[in-house]
């Protein structure tokens, strides 16, 4: 319920957002930067690309967050290609399209995909491994990413049906330092072993 109620909140602060830019050209402007993001993370921000993340259904704070981080390139901004819409196959990269947005862009763009459904990647998983990532996320990560990592309100992104190739990226950016984490992240991520992330990776895998 409490969900449901966020997302109705988000919808609602979404349509005053729209009547106070005003009506017809606000929905334009909006549909067009939604387009854009589709062009890499799909319709409504449900990935079908296995190393580009699933963003619909995150919340409002972390999608406005991880905006503004790829604004003053605090995290890294790897050239990708446009994987449909009128731009695709150009390169890219997320730091060039942060800096282009305003903050009325970047609130409209992170309430209208908090309140789309998170769509969990259908992937291939080890159960053995799987089953040891669970102990070494209670053990290690629970604390922050509730219910396996798919809880929006924690504001940590969600992780259970993520990518998996995409958080193995993530981890390697961590692991080299080129990702920042917060400090009481880093103590907790810097424990563990190579294993321990493959078996992360597998767990957040296994939700469908």
């Amino acid at each position: 319920m409490r969900k449901q109620n966020r997302r109705l909140t988000l919808q609602a602060c979404s349509i005053l957002f729209a009547l106070c830019l005003g009506g017809n050209a606000w929905a334009a402007a909006v549909s067009t930067l939604l387009e854009d993001c589709a062009s890499c993370h799909g319709k409504d921000g449900a990935s079908t690309a296995s190393d580009v993340p699933i963003i619909g259904g995150y919340s409002a704070k972390y999608l406005a967050d991880s905006l503004a981080d790829y604004k003053d390139k605090a995290r890294p901004c790897p050239e990708v290609k446009y994987l449909s819409g009128p731009h695709k196959g150009e390169a890219m990269d997320m730091c060039t399209v942060a800096a282009k947005l305003t903050d009325e862009d970047v609130t409209a763009i992170a309430s209208n995909l908090a309140a789309k459904p998170f769509v969990r990647a259908k992937q291939a998983f080890d159960a053995t491994k799987a089953a040891r990532g669970k102990q070494v996320h209670d053990i290690n990560c629970k604390k922050c990413h509730e219910d396996g990592g798919s809880s929006p309100d924690d504001d940590a992104g969600i992780l259970a049906g993520q990518w998996m190739p995409y958080i193995g990226h993530t981890f390697d950016e961590y692991a080299s330092g080129k990702r920042p984490m917060v400090k009481k992240m880093k103590s907790k991520f810097d424990e563990l072993s190579k294993d321990d992330r493959d078996a992360l990776l597998n767990y957040f895998g296994s939700f469908k």
